[in-house]
């Protein structure tokens, strides 16, 4: 079986919940949010658009106010530096939206292998 990343981030989470790995990745995001020292404490049942909608904000959060922190994150997670430098950061709302995206994509990544193997 072959990994296949998601376009979107409402696809990336209805694959989740149809291979009923949504409560690892909301724990995966968890964990590697502690590992960054920021606070970030998802309930494993919270809903998609609200797991989505919280992301975007601490991110942008993060980007206007705490950089170092952000880019600290970022490295935590293991998201692609290539993919993170070919983002349009002209409007931070919007990059904040597309950043979250990479994020919940690596994540979903690293949950889906380990299911899988």
């Amino acid at each position: 079986m072959t990994y296949i990343a998601p376009v979107s981030t409402d696809l990336l989470l209805s694959e989740a919940q149809k291979e009923t790995l949504y409560i690892k990745l909301v724990e995966q995001l968890n964990k590697d949010f502690t590992l960054a020292n920021e606070l970030l404490d998802f309930s494993v049942d919270i809903t998609p658009i609200d797991l989505k909608l919280g992301l975007r904000e601490k991110i942008y959060i993060l980007i206007q106010h705490r950089f170092a922190e952000y880019l600290n994150l970022l490295y935590i997670i293991d998201v692609s530096e290539r993919e993170i430098k070919a983002l349009d950061g002209s409007d931070i709302m919007e990059l904040s939206e597309q950043v979250a995206f990479l994020i919940l994509k690596r994540e979903w990544q690293k949950v889906w292998f380990r299911n899988k193997y």
